[in-house]
């Protein structure tokens, strides 16, 4: 398969799970924001969303204040922002016509026409009366997609290649959300252990849809300790970072076979997967969650880059 193929079907996949992720974190936004008594908590609720997406500054480059309305336009449809999702949904669908050939027609179809109704849906300005229907819209596309890429495509590179773009966006998309709660969403660490910390920790379940699979795992008690166990090393959860370097290694077990050869890729794979089976929450709340989870962000971004120089991404 041609390096340029491979990019196409790799990064397809990534912008995809992007948008669903910047969706799911909208949503979340948008509901604790009605929660919020005053206009500042409600803003602090929207700052927290840019934080996390990592838009916060360039946000703030074009925007002098920021209100719900005003974040949800610019994370959803501003054209001036790269990181928008329809930006990351017209990337999709241009990544999916670029490898039309390697993809099945229901692949196809489903990104393109999801990219349609977005388009149509997101030409106008989204107000709170229809954002429900447009975030829907973009879990729907992205839930779609993977569906008939599951469904219809052959074993293959193109499916394996397509996978390991969707996993690695996955597990930097949660580690990152990990990371933040620490960070921004609480005012201050005397609120540690707070009703209000238990808020926020249900708002961390919700941006990653699994508030309903932790509470049948854990009675519905938000410790967390165990909510961390359960987004880093539960192996059931599809996206805890344990899980997403699985379904990876598996994909890359696949291109090896594929190819006669493993790469270096495969080896820096192998030690980020080890590490991450052979430690405990108890090893990661001593080395400092924050410290771990940036070491981990970087390894994943080193895989990447790796996995994109050993298959030829750039040709």
């Amino acid at each position: 398969m041609l390096g340029r193929a491979a990019n196409g079907v790799y990064w397809m996949s990534r912008y995809l799970e992007r948008a669903e992720n910047t969706a799911r974190l909208i949503d979340v936004g948008f509901h604790l924001a009605l929660t919020r008594g005053n206009k500042h908590s409600q803003d602090e609720e929207w700052k927290s969303v840019l934080t996390t997406t990592g838009l916060l500054e360039d946000y703030c480059a074009r925007h002098a204040d920021i209100t719900g309305p005003q974040v949800f336009n610019y994370l959803l449809r501003d054209r001036d922002n790269p990181g928008s999702v329809l930006g990351m949904l017209e990337n999709a669908r241009t990544n999916a016509r670029m490898v039309r050939n390697s993809l099945t027609n229901a692949v196809w179809e489903t990104t393109n026409e999801g990219w349609m109704h977005l388009s149509e849906l997101l030409s106008r300005p989204v107000r709170e009366t229809n954002l429900g229907e447009v975030l829907g819209q973009v879990r729907r596309t992205g839930t779609l997609v993977r569906g008939a890429l599951e469904g219809t495509m052959l074993r293959n590179e193109v499916f394996n290649f397509s996978r390991i773009g969707t996993f690695i966006e996955r597990a930097d998309s949660t580690a990152r959300i990990l990371d933040v709660k620490y960070y921004v969403l609480l005012p201050s660490a005397a609120w540690v252990g707070s009703s209000l910390d238990n808020v926020q920790w249900d708002t961390l379940l919700r941006s990653v849809a699994g508030n309903r699979a932790y509470s049948w795992l854990n009675a519905g008690a938000m410790d967390p300790r165990g909510i961390a166990r359960f987004l880093i090393l539960d192996g059931q959860f599809p996206r805890s970072l344990v899980f997403c370097y699985e379904k990876i290694r598996s994909n890359m077990a696949g291109l090896a076979k594929e190819y006669g050869e493993e790469t270096g890729a495969h080896e820096i794979l192998r030690a980020t997967g080890t590490g991450l089976h052979q430690t405990t929450i108890e090893d990661i709340f001593e080395m400092g969650l924050h410290e771990f989870l940036q070491d981990f962000i970087g390894k994943t971004q080193h895989l990447g880059n790796a996995i994109a120089a050993d298959y030829r991404f750039i040709e």
